[in-house]
C-alpha cells in the first residue's frame, strides 16, 4: 500500500513506480488492512486479483506501442493534448494560437480529488496499463493495433503526475 493508501496489483502501470510503500501479499490483504483502490478503475481489481499469479512480461517493451502520443488525425493535438482537452471539465488555454499544446484547464484527480489547472502537472496513463495487455494478448497483435490501443481515448485518463510517477508495491 503506497503512503497515500492506495493499493495496485503487480500488472498495474503504478506498481514498479512507488518508492514509499507498505508491502503486502495481494490485493485482497491490501485492501483488508485498510488500503483502497485508485478511484474509477475499481472494476479493474477483480480482473488483476484472479491474475496475481501471471508470469512477469516477457519482451514488454513501451517502444512495441508506438513512439509517444499519436496525432492520427493530422490535427496538430496528440492524443495527451486531446485526452486533456476531453476530460477538462473547463475550456482549456493552448500555448499558442496553433491549438495544439494545452497548458491549463481543470482536472480532477482520481487517486486524491486534487483539482490540478496546470498540464504539466498532469501525466496521461493508461486505464489498462501497456505490460499488462503486452501479457494478456497484444504481444501477438500486428504493431498498427498497438499503437491504436495506445492511443484510445477510451483507455487514456488524467492522472495527477505526481502520484503517477511514484512506485507502489503491494
Amino acid at each position: 500500500m503506497s503512503n497515500s493508501g492506495v493499493c495496485h496489483p503487480p500488472q498495474s502501470s503504478w506498481y514498479d513506480r512507488t518508492k514509499s510503500y507498505q508491502p503486502f501479499e495481494s490485493v485482497d490483504a491490501c485492501l483488508a488492512s485498510g488500503g483502497r483502490l485508485p478511484k474509477n478503475i475499481a472494476h479493474l481489481a477483480q480482473s488483476a486479483s484472479a491474475n496475481q499469479n501471471v508470469a512477469p512480461m516477457r519482451n514488454y517493451s513501451r517502444s512495441a506501442f508506438g513512439h509517444g502520443w499519436d496525432d492520427s488525425d493530422g490535427d496538430c493535438q496528440d492524443s495527451r493534448a486531446e485526452a486533456l482537452i476531453s476530460a477538462s471539465s473547463t475550456p482549456v488555454r493552448f500555448a499558442t494560437g496553433d491549438r495544439c499544446r494545452v497548458v491549463t484547464g481543470r482536472w480532477i484527480s482520481p487517486f486524491t480529488g486534487k483539482v490540478i489547472q496546470n498540464a504539466a502537472e498532469v501525466d496521461i496513463d493508461h486505464v489498462v496499463p501497456l505490460n499488462w495487455a503486452w501479457g494478456h494478448g497484444a504481444s501477438s497483435w500486428p504493431r498498427q493495433k498497438r499503437e491504436k490501443f495506445a492511443n484510445d481515448p477510451v483507455n487514456l485518463i488524467p492522472v495527477e503526475a505526481s502520484l503517477n510517477r511514484s512506485t507502489i508495491t503491494i
